[in-house]
């Protein structure tokens, strides 16, 4: 590995890291000007580190190499690279666990496999009620629609399977969802593989074929339900529904998954948090 760049500070906070098997990601030229933007060398670790998760050179619930052996092998100080591991920590991509390290956050582990569902119960305890009891509908191959090739980054025609599926909360069904997935990532995807799973669908995903969903992007409004969705959540033509469509991302923005969720909301809430 190369020198750090003269340009570096000695705070570690504006450089330029230079690896050639790692080329760096930070710097750019603005607009209308011929000065080079630099990033605080943290998120330019940050970059090489979410580099390393996306190449999977850590697996979903595995180690990675101490803040020591990281700062060695960048060449940056403890500091930085424990600034950086601080931010993906902060977006559920790493977990510290005391005495133990940093390990690849996975959707099994309780305090993330829920993070995307924001349905809370009336009385604000999301434990008070248990996991949701999943019925899949159905499980299909198909062709993408206009919409779904849109959503998912594909071209219309494209393979996708297309999951239906209800949650319900007792006895009462509360969540109909629509799931559309790009075929090839998720081949040999089958209803009774989803229906034989036990844990979170996101948590499959990651150990069976290997996508890791890091974040999502939603919409919401509300709706009044078509006929099959009334027998499905057993409700009538003026029960008002929370529609939340959602894009699901893994590692570089790439689309994989796409959403409809439909929410009966009179023993349920959508909660949000906002920084």
């Amino acid at each position: 590995m190369a020198a750090p760049h003269p340009l570096a500070s000695a705070s570690d906070t504006t450089s330029v890291v230079l690896d050639s098997a790692n080329p760096p990601q930070s710097s750019s030229v603005a607009p209308g000007s011929a000065t080079p933007a630099f990033s605080p060398l943290y998120q330019q670790i940050k970059a090489l580190l979410l580099q390393s998760l996306e190449a999977g050179e850590w697996k979903s619930g595995a180690a990675i190499p101490s803040e020591q052996e990281l700062a060695a092998r960048f060449k940056v100080s403890q500091g930085t690279v424990r600034k950086a591991i601080d931010e993906l920590s902060i977006d559920n991509l790493l977990v510290r666990r005391q005495g133990k390290g940093t390990f690849v956050a996975t959707h099994a582990e309780r305090h993330v496999q829920y993070r995307f569902l924001k349905l809370v119960p009336n009385d604000g305890d999301v434990n008070s009620e248990g996991p949701a009891q999943r019925q899949i509908i159905d499980c299909k191959r198909g062709r993408a629609s206009v919409d779904v090739a849109r959503g998912l980054g594909l071209r219309p025609g494209d393979a996708v399977l297309q999951v239906r599926r209800v949650l319900s909360f007792g006895t009462t069904p509360t969540i109909l969802e629509d799931i559309w997935l790009p075929g090839t990532p998720f081949k040999g995807l089958t209803a009774e593989r989803l229906r034989n799973d036990n844990g979170p669908m996101y948590a499959l995903f990651e150990s069976e074929f290997g996508v890791r969903m890091v974040r999502a992007e939603e919409k919401i409004r509300a709706v009044l339900p078509d006929s099959t969705q009334m027998d499905l959540l057993g409700v009538t033509s003026s029960t008002p529904l929370l529609s939340v469509e959602r894009i699901a991302y893994t590692y570089n923005d790439s689309p994989m998954e796409m959403r409809q969720c439909l929410y009966l909301t009179h023993t349920h809430y959508y909660r949000n948090e906002l920084h």
